[in-house]
């Protein structure tokens, strides 16, 4: 294997990624550190931006393999030529498992495709995205004027029917991981709900030798909270894992894979790329390993007693 030797690169010590300048531009290399033991890198085309807001680090990079891809601090968070089966998952599922959605509260989600998602459903009448970071929504965000975007702000008297949470991975030090606490979800999330109001959540890393990071402990948060809890996975490319979601209601849910079919063909405009009632259905059914780590976990997230991914944000100090 040939060994390509770095001109100049930059590094900072909140573990954002390294980003490899050498000379030849074939030879442009992204590197992501999964664990203390596993990388992950691709080549690049060029780095289109690079800045630190209050809360985080963030990077656009354009890549040869995976076109434009967001990283937050040091993490993949979308890229170009998969981002549409993250988004499907989180978006679709709760709102073909309602009776009638018409309105969605998207906690996160400033690069815009979470927003565009829930736009393809025919009944939504109003979608209200709420993003900490103005650098993120300037840099990425590109969607019709549907969208209310608040900034810095909670949702106030606004009472969704289905609450997505298009956040960033709860890494040690970022701004997100209180988030996902139970007493975020009992106190602050659920109030919000209508009274048939859907939660969902992306859950990160569901493979089987990372869904104990914070998957099986978000799941067994929400069944703290909410009657009824289902967890389902699909694979991300550009995540180089598995990757999982949580959805949570007090009301039951539709998941039988023909009424779903038949929810996407008279509620959506235009195609799905990823998602279908077969497919979804499938997604809920875990591995033995994945399926005995959710039936026993017993960690529930608090502040006090949070669990992490791999990484850290600016707020992380040893």
């Amino acid at each position: 294997m040939g060994e390509a030797v770095a001109e100049t690169f930059f590094y900072t010590t909140n573990g954002f990624p390294k980003i490899y300048n050498i000379e030849s531009k074939a030879d442009s290399w992204y590197e992501e550190t999964l664990d203390d033991n596993l990388k992950w890198s691709f080549s690049l085309n060029s780095v289109l931006h690079k800045g630190t807001s209050e809360y985080q680090e963030m990077a656009l990079l354009d890549t040869k393999h995976f076109g434009k891809v967001l990283v937050i601090d040091g993490k993949m968070q979308s890229a170009e030529t998969d981002e549409f089966i993250y988004h499907e998952n989180l978006i679709h599922p709760p709102l073909l498992s309602h009776s009638n959605p018409k309105s969605v509260f998207i906690m996160g989600g400033g690069e815009g495709s979470a927003a565009r998602e829930a736009l393809k459903h025919k009944s939504i009448e109003k979608v209200v995205m709420c993003d900490i970071d103005q650098l993120k929504t300037k840099t990425q965000f590109r969607c019709v004027l549907q969208v209310t975007v608040i900034m810095n702000a909670g949702s106030g008297r606004f009472l969704p029917q289905i609450s997505d949470r298009d956040l960033a991975d709860p890494v040690e030090g970022g701004p997100c991981y209180q988030l996902y606490t139970k007493s975020f979800y009992e106190s602050i999330l659920k109030p919000k709900l209508t009274e048939k109001g859907i939660f969902v959540t992306q859950a990160g890393p569901a493979g089987i030798f990372t869904h104990k990071e914070v998957f099986s402990s978000i799941y067994n948060t929400a069944k703290q909270v909410f009657k009824y809890v289902v967890a389902y996975t699909a694979h991300i490319p550009s995540f180089a894992d598995t990757w999982g979601w949580v959805m949570a209601s007090d009301h039951p849910f539709t998941i039988k894979a023909d009424e779903i079919d038949n929810r996407i063909e008279e509620r959506i405009a235009g195609e799905l790329l990823y998602l279908s009632g077969a497919s979804f259905l499938s997604s809920t059914i875990m591995n033995k390993t994945v399926s005995f780590s959710l039936l026993n976990e017993t960690h529930v997230y608090t502040e006090e007693n949070a669990r992490f991914i791999h990484g850290h944000g600016l707020n992380y100090s040893n």
